[in-house]
């Protein structure tokens, strides 16, 4: 076999196996990378956290409601221990992601919702912007690392 046919045979499996790892459909489960020593490969937009309420820019009036929702992770009750993969949501308020190695802190700008709910109605002061976090932690209040995060800008009308 020439070297050509074999560079493009090579070529061709490659864009197959690409293809077929980009996949498209709606299955959010962890896929195995074919012929890879990897065990698990996981897409990006298969893990995470996303604010589903209020949307990015959005004018809103207060109290606002903010609600969140995760992928790749079980929200549950802070009550419930450390369990990997599980854990609840934090809000952040105008400010920057804490000491990822320690528990969040829990102030006016750091909302736990170790209740292990999904949305939270908080009073904000009127004609100010926000910048609101999601922040995702293990049931210690001690964030994942990578963060599992997400923000959205708001103006309180």
């Amino acid at each position: 076999m020439s070297l050509l046919v074999r560079l493009g045979s090579v070529f061709l499996m490659v864009l197959l196996v690409g293809c077929a790892s980009q996949g498209g459909g709606d299955d959010s489960t962890p896929k195995k990378a074919e012929g890879s020593s990897s065990e698990v490969q996981m897409k990006s937009m298969d893990v995470g956290v996303t604010i589903t309420k209020p949307v990015p820019m959005a004018d809103v009036a207060s109290p606002v409601e903010i609600c969140m929702e995760t992928r790749g992770y079980t929200v549950e009750p802070a009550k419930n221990g450390v369990n990997e993969g599980k854990g609840h949501h934090h809000l952040i308020i105008d400010a920057g992601l804490p000491d990822l190695s320690q528990p969040v802190p829990k102030d006016a700008q750091h909302i736990h919702m170790g209740d292990g709910s999904t949305c939270k109605i908080i009073e904000l002061s009127k004609g100010k912007m926000y910048t609101i976090k999601a922040l995702f932690a293990r049931g210690n209040h001690v964030p994942y690392d990578p963060p599992v995060t997400d923000s959205v800008v708001v103006f309180v009308k």
